[in-house]
This record gives C-alpha cells, structure tokens and sequence, in this order.
C-alpha cells in the first residue's frame, strides 16, 4: 500500500448528500447534550449530513478510540493503555434516542480488547436502556468479535436486541492485511454461533467493495456469509478516509452493485441493500423491515 498515493477522483455516482439544515442541527445539539459519539462521525461517514437531517445517526460506545488497527477505519486506533467506561453512557444513550424520537435504534462500538467481555457488557446495558425508556423500540447492535469469547456472545444474546450485526467488511484474500488483529474465519464463527444462541434473532453482515477484491473473492464471502445463517447483507462503496488508509482500488458501478445484489438474493440473502453510498446501518429499519416482511422496500 502507498501512503503517498493520489486520491482516486470519484465518480458522478458517488456525489455526497448535503449535510441538511434544521433537523441536521438539532441531532447535533442532542448528541452534544449527552455527550455522545456517533460512528458517523468518527468514522467519516459520506452519508452523515443525509442521515442527520432524516434525525437519525448510529451511536457509538465503549469510547471513541480502538485497540486495533484496520487499514480502512478512520476511527482513532491503537489506544496505548485502557481507558475508562462510563457507566452512564447506556442511560444517555437511550435519552439521546427518546429526544430524536426513534424507534429504531442502531448500536456500535470500537474493539475493546483490554476489556474481559470486549465490551458485551456495556452492549446488553445500552440495549436493556433503551428497551426501559422507548416502548416499542426495535434494536440493532453491531459488534466486533469480542475475540471470540462465547460469554461476550452470550451477554449480548440475552439482551435480546432485534438484529445482531457483525461484518466480514473484505474478502478471504484481502483479509490479514487489510484486518491483521482479526480472522475471516472467526468472524464467520461469531455470526454462526449467535445464530445458534437466538435462532429466531436476523443476523447482519456487510462487505465494502473497492480494497482490490476479485470477483470469485466477493462470490466466496457472500456464499460464506450465507453459509454462516446471514440473512442480511450490505454491500457498499469503500472509500478512503485520508492518505495514510488503505488506498482505493477502483470505483464499483451502480450496475456492479446491482448485479452483486441480485447475485446475493439468488443466494438466499432476504434482505440485500447494494449500492455505492451503502453502509451498515444507512437505512437499516428499511433492511429489517424488509427482513421480517419480505417485501423489497429498498431501493438505495
């Protein structure tokens, strides 16, 4: 990889939403108001304006800075010693949440490797607040792979939150360097296992395209998610947050995303959300709704 090379130009496709006016702001002002982390902030998110004015964002405990380092994140890495939870953060988080008046609540963390649980704990806090303070909520954590711990899986499993994501993020070929501190096949395990542990929870994963995965690469991982008991799937986009990050491969088409949607659904997927600007949890109450429903409700 090449810290030096150029940003690739980005296509007429890839063209960011504006970042809104009036509900814009007012998401800002609660997040500010609970001292709260967004991983549409943190992580640079393209589709931060977009969300924030449809007064939604994705929330992000456990701090804002990881134990590991992917080439592709733009959340701050490495933290050089342990940093302290807040036990309050799963109170405000569901304050935050009851203010935007949401009824579908997204929950991510960074890696908390230093933590016995990796954080699972904090997890079933977050959604057990939420679930006392919104009727009705529906709930969706995305984990990391609480470096396979069972007990971690456990902890989160009987907090019951309505999907459990965790994402593959790259292909089998790609995956050590672009993710050294984790494994492809561990990944794959933690979806499977879960799925053992809440048979009747959606599971959710996703792939960004655009690192410099080939074809039978994309064919191998979707197969594999499947395989895993993934009924769920995001395909977006990658893009590269500065030049220090993983470079950008190519530009994958609208038509290319299509194609690997439609490849994805013959795969039994019940819900595939595939375009440029996907993300995990852009428009994810679309993605479980379309999941419980069967209905294709997206059109991204």
């Amino acid at each position: 990889m090449n810290a030096e090379m150029k940003y690739r130009k980005k296509p007429d496709w890839l063209k960011m939403p504006s970042r809104g006016a009036e509900e814009a702001a007012k998401v800002r002002g609660i997040l500010r108001k609970y001292s709260l982390a967004t991983v549409c902030r943190q992580a640079k998110c393209p589709n931060l304006g977009y969300c924030y004015q449809q007064g939604t964002a994705t929330f992000l405990i456990l701090g804002n800075v990881c134990t590991r380092s992917c080439g592709y994140c733009a959340i701050g890495a490495k933290a050089e010693k342990p940093y302290s939870l807040h036990p309050d953060e799963p109170d405000r988080v569901a304050e935050a949440a009851a203010e935007m008046n949401l009824s579908y609540v997204v929950i991510t963390s960074v890696t908390r490797d230093d933590l016995p649980d990796g954080g699972a704990g904090h997890f079933a806090k977050t959604v057990g607040a939420l679930r006392n303070r919104i009727e009705g909520v529906r709930i969706e954590v995305l984990t990391p792979d609480f470096k396979g711990n069972n007990a971690a899986l456990k902890t989160v499993a009987k907090a019951e939150p309505d999907v459990f994501n965790h994402n593959l993020e790259t292909v089998e070929k790609l995956f050590s360097a672009v993710r050294p501190d984790a494994s492809y096949n561990l990944s794959l395990s933690i979806l499977a296992r879960y799925g053992k542990l809440s048979p009747s929870t959606p599971l959710k994963s996703g792939l960004m395209l655009g690192l410099g995965e080939q074809d039978d690469g994309v064919r191998k991982a979707i197969h594999d998610l499947r395989s895993s008991g993934v009924t769920m799937l995001t395909l977006g986009q990658y893009l590269q947050p500065s030049r220090k990050h993983w470079p950008v491969d190519r530009y994958v088409t609208p038509g290319e995303f299509d194609n690997w949607r439609d490849f994805a659904l013959s795969e039994g997927f019940n819900s595939v959300a595939s375009g440029p600007l996907v993300r995990s949890s852009f428009h994810a109450e679309l993605n479980y709704r379309s999941e419980i429903t069967g209905l294709n409700l997206l059109d991204l």
